[in-house]
């Protein structure tokens, strides 16, 4: 079976650790600190935002506001649930063994990667839509715990808008990126091929390899995108 090569240990993400194999190459380990990073990151105004939320009066608790729950757990872990159907689901990252014969093309027939790359930002829409009002609604549940509860929702929302046009510009580049992986199987793929053809109405296996691939890398990008709700359920669970 075609396998992808494998390279030289990363730790962090598995976003990171992929998208290092994939694309055959070692990454060094960051020199900067995560606080260093997010400095080049945020601008002027970002940075009185962040002040004012750090020092300011802590906003009032609301009265009679709805507590975080058994509900509200389950509601997160649901949300969740649904992302990673979602993914797992589409037929642009299924493989030809859940497919059925009836599903797949021939081996001649050519595959264009505009499909999957169609695919991978409409699955990034919706991650950015679903998880984005996940994290509005434990924003406020946690606005209504206590007032230091309520400035640490005010400093999630400072960061989510301080960091949102960073974050969709990096991750607007993963689909970018897999094109190259995309090429490379399907480039060794085609020599395999020629010198052992497969069976007539069975496409090559560095196709599934992709949509594998692939399917790993948006369950990564969802694991990095729930990262700051992790955060905020926390928070929440504390007493």
């Amino acid at each position: 079976m075609l396998q992808a090569p494998q390279r030289t240990a990363l730790s962090g993400p598995e976003l990171v650790r992929l998208l290092a194999r994939f694309a055959q190459v070692d990454v060094p380990e960051p020199r900067q600190s995560l606080s260093d990073r997010l400095s080049q990151w945020l601008g002027w105004t970002d940075a009185i935002a962040l002040s004012s939320a750090l020092t300011g009066a802590p906003p009032a608790v609301p009265a009679g506001a709805r507590t975080f729950g058994s509900a509200e757990e389950a509601e997160c872990a649901r949300v969740r649930s649904s992302l990673v159907s979602t993914i797992s689901g589409d037929s642009a990252f299924v493989t030809t063994r859940r497919r059925g014969s009836a599903h797949v093309a021939t081996p001649d027939t050519p595959v264009d990667y505009a499909l999957f790359r169609q695919r991978y930002q409409a699955m990034q829409q919706s991650m950015e839509t679903g998880v984005g009002n996940l994290r509005s609604r434990l924003r406020a549940l946690l606005a209504a715990r206590t007032p230091a509860m309520g400035r640490l929702a005010v400093l999630d929302a400072v960061m989510e808008r301080a960091l949102a046009e960073r974050e969709r510009s990096l991750l607007a580049n993963l689909p970018v990126l897999l094109a190259g992986h995309f090429e490379r199987l399907r480039d060794a793929g085609q020599q395999a091929e020629a010198a052992q053809p497969p069976a007539p109405g069975v496409p090559g296996a560095w196709l599934d390899l992709f949509r594998k691939d692939m399917r790993s890398v948006l369950l990564a990008e969802l694991d990095v995108r729930l990262q700051p709700v992790e955060g905020l359920l926390a928070a929440l669970r504390t007493r």
